[in-house]
Parts: C-alpha cells; sequence; structure tokens
C-alpha cells in the first residue's frame, strides 16, 4: 500500500456520468459489435481483428465506463455496483479511486508505462519507413497470413524487388520479430527484445498504435475517454497500417496506398505524419495523468524505469 493522492476530483453527479457511460458504450459498440458478431462466424478480418486479437484487452472491458483520473461519481447503489474496491473507495457521498490500493507490482506496471511513453515522447521522429515491415513479413513467399482472404496485389518477385530496392528501417520490435528469416538482415537498425523500448520513436504508426496498449494497461486509473481516445487512434492507424502491404484489400473497401511509387510514399508519409502529432498530444496526456497517479510515489528501484 502507499501513500498516493490524486488532486480532489470533481463529483459527477448520477445524471451525469450515466449518461456518460452510455454515450461510451454506444461508441465502442461500433467496434465491439461486429468484432463479436464476426467472432461468432468464425470469420476472419485482416485489417480489424488485429485491434481485439494482437491488443489483448477485452470487449466487455473496453464498453466499461471509468471517469477521468481528476473524476468521481456520486455515492449510489448503481455507482457501487460498477465501481469498486480495491480500486475505488467510498468517501463523503463520493466513490473515487483509491491510489493507496495499488500493490507495489501495480505501481511498477504503471511506472515502467510512463516510462515507455516518456522514452518515445523523447526521441525524433522518423517518417522514412514508408510501411516497408508488412513487405518485410512477406519476403520470398514467407507466411502471407492473409492469402485466405486478401492475396498479394502485386506478385511476388515485385514484392521482393521492392524490399530490396529500399533501405528497410523498422524501429518497432514487435513488427520486425515476424521478418521473413531472409528480410531481418537488410533492416538498417538492430533490434533486440531486451531493448525494444528503448527503440520505440514517436513517428512510428505501430509505436502510436501502442498508445492504446499503455492506455489499457494503465486502466482504470486513467479513465475511459483516454481509452477511447487512444483506441480510436489505433483503428485509424492500424487503417494505415494495412493500406500500405502489398495485399489487396480492395474486397473490403480499402484502397492500396502504394508505398512502391513515389506517390504513395508520399501520401504514406503525410498521413503518417498527421497521426504522429496526434500521437504526441495523446501521449502527453497520458504521461500526465500517469505522474497525477503515481505521484509522490517512492522512485522505483529499477534502473531502467528511472
Amino acid at each position: 500500500m502507499h501513500d498516493v493522492h490524486l488532486t480532489e476530483p470533481a463529483v459527477l453527479t448520477a445524471p451525469t456520468w450515466i449518461a456518460r457511460a452510455r454515450a461510451h458504450r454506444a461508441r465502442v459498440r461500433v467496434w465491439t459489435g461486429p468484432h463479436k458478431e464476426r467472432r461468432s462466424r468464425r470469420e476472419k478480418h485482416p485489417v480489424y481483428d488485429f485491434l481485439f486479437q494482437y491488443y489483448m484487452y477485452s470487449a466487455a472491458k473496453l464498453e466499461a465506463w471509468h471517469p477521468n483520473a481528476h473524476e468521481a461519481v456520486a455515492d449510489s447503489p448503481e455507482a457501487r455496483e460498477l465501481f469498486r474496491a480495491p480500486a475505488y473507495q467510498t468517501d463523503d457521498g463520493a466513490i473515487r479511486r483509491d491510489p493507496s490500493a495499488l500493490t507495489e507490482v501495480q505501481m511498477e506496471a504503471l511506472r515502467e508505462n510512463l516510462h515507455v511513453l516518456e522514452a518515445t515522447q523523447e526521441k525524433p521522429p522518423n517518417f522514412g519507413c514508408f510501411g516497408v515491415h508488412e513487405w518485410a513479413m512477406v519476403y520470398r513467399g514467407h507466411d502471407i497470413r492473409h492469402a485466405e482472404i486478401a492475396p498479394l496485389r502485386l506478385p511476388q518477385k515485385e514484392v521482393d524487388a521492392f524490399v530490396e530496392s529500399r533501405p528497410v528501417a523498422c524501429s518497432h520490435f514487435d513488427a520486425f520479430r515476424f521478418f521473413a528469416p531472409e528480410a531481418k538482415p537488410l533492416n538498417h537498425i538492430d533490434l533486440e527484445w531486451k531493448t525494444r523500448h528503448e527503440m520505440e520513436q514517436p513517428g512510428c504508426i505501430h509505436a502510436n498504435m501502442d498508445l492504446y496498449r499503455w492506455a489499457y494497461a494503465s486502466m482504470p486509473w486513467i479513465g475511459s475517454d483516454l481509452l477511447w481516445d487512444s483506441f480510436e487512434l489505433a483503428t485509424e492507424l492500424r487503417v494505415l497500417d494495412m493500406q500500405a502491404t502489398p495485399y489487396d484489400l480492395s474486397s473490403l473497401g480499402f484502397e492500396p496506398v502504394r508505398v512502391e511509387t513515389p506517390e504513395g510514399r508520399s501520401e504514406y508519409q503525410s498521413r503518417q505524419r498527421a497521426f504522429a502529432a496526434r500521437a504526441e498530444a495523446l501521449r502527453s496526456r497520458l504521461i500526465a495523468t500517469l505522474e497525477s497517479v503515481l505521484s509522490p510515489s517512492v522512485p522505483s528501484e529499477n534502473p531502467a524505469l528511472q
């Protein structure tokens, strides 16, 4: 247990928080509803499944609403049913989060989330990758994962030639590890599991998608507004990520961003920069919120997180 305090929260009346919870659930179900339907039919979606399978946060948890870090809710039987100990406590007619209930393991996890966000934010962005990571994954016919739904839109020889023609510059380990074995030596950045977080940079679309990961890993302490904003950005980034692949997704309504052409690379980079600007603002909000939760906690004993 730790002596940790947030700024005295504003107390939301029952009509206010119930309306916000319903609005949150409605906007989230635009995504979770179709996902559940596809799953019931055992139907795959090469673009959107990633948001629910790679990111291991359940649809039910995403739909559940939590107040922002600086907010509490008025005490009521309905509120007590939803906002329970140990994360929440009831005090003086309000239900608020109780950071003193965080265990040392939970505190360390939040510190790690904060460390990754801060380390990424401090680096200069690189906008020169052009989404070649997905091409490197299917280099020389290796693991064409979506072939049954979305075949390659170019002959394999042209895919291979494009990979070989580019300075492959992937900084995201979790993309690099899926490269074809023959493509890994082509990457100009040395990536390892143990240093994966130190290599993240704020221009990377996967690092920016991962804001959703750090958001849900920090729930319920940061609140559902930040969680939703992170998820929403991840959905848009995932679309660009897959539009820039060598897969033909036209049957699903996605036009390719042809990064094998100068025009396509220009479009990719322009959209990547715009997303990075949004991600920078969102990352700053996540950092500030986590700092408010953790302060004035005892500094971590893990040197990597200091």
